[in-house]
């Protein structure tokens, strides 16, 4: 059999290289889309709350009985969890009530995060009247601001899907240069007990991309 020599040919040693970049290139198709964002994860939302806890055991069964908000956010769409930092939109220009619906807060209007809208048990971190908070930013963007709102007395996380009438905002920070790690205290007026949920926006300042969550506390 006659060995193909393509030493000397520019075209053969065009179409290797081709083949090489094509094979990188496959390497990365499955690389989550959350390697250049961020979230906050103290305290924490609902997407990183359920791959933090159950990530690297996502298919064991007693996540149903454990708990029963991330088994069915797991079954309804796990790349929710594996992309627990990429709940961005694009162009929204501050108009975060007109183009995000009642009952898509959770999600960021996001389709495929449709799950993290579903009122229920989801599990609570404990908190003070006062609490930090605390952005994970990867990809260090900074931000002009962050806003912090807290679900009002009388609303029911686990039964009432949440919309906008159903926040009090407590908080809104300035700018944030560039860091992976952005921390911040909020100050309530004491009225909050037992399960609410904090909802977040963080614009970042590298360009208008916004982010929003749910995180669902249990103030002491």
């Amino acid at each position: 059999m006659r060995r193909r020599n393509f030493s000397g040919s520019g075209t053969g040693r065009r179409g290797l290289l081709a083949l090489v970049i094509a094979g990188l290139a496959g390497l990365f198709v499955g690389v989550p889309a959350a390697s250049a964002h961020g979230t906050i994860v103290d305290p924490a939302t609902r997407a990183y709350q359920c791959w933090k806890d159950w990530g690297s055991q996502h298919t064991n069964p007693a996540m149903q009985q454990q708990d029963p908000m991330c088994w069915a956010a797991f079954q309804a769409n796990a790349d929710t969890m594996w992309n627990w930092m990429s709940a961005l939109r694009d162009g929204l220009h501050g108009n975060f009530q007109g183009v995000t619906p009642d009952g898509q807060l959770c999600s960021n209007g996001l389709a495929r995060n449709n799950s993290l809208n579903t009122p229920g048990p989801w599990r609570t971190t404990s908190i003070g009247s006062t609490f930090s908070m605390h952005l994970y930013d990867q990809a260090s963007h900074g931000a002009d601001f962050i806003r912090v709102y807290v679900s009002k007395n009388g609303y029911d996380p686990t039964t009432q899907p949440l919309g906008w009438g159903n926040l009090d905002q407590v908080t809104q920070t300035g700018r944030y240069a560039p860091a992976k790690d952005i921390t911040f205290t909020v100050q309530t007026n004491g009225g909050y007990r037992g399960h609410h949920v904090v909802f977040t926006i963080w614009q970042a300042s590298h360009q208008d991309q916004t982010y929003m969550w749910c995180s669902d506390v249990n103030f002491g």
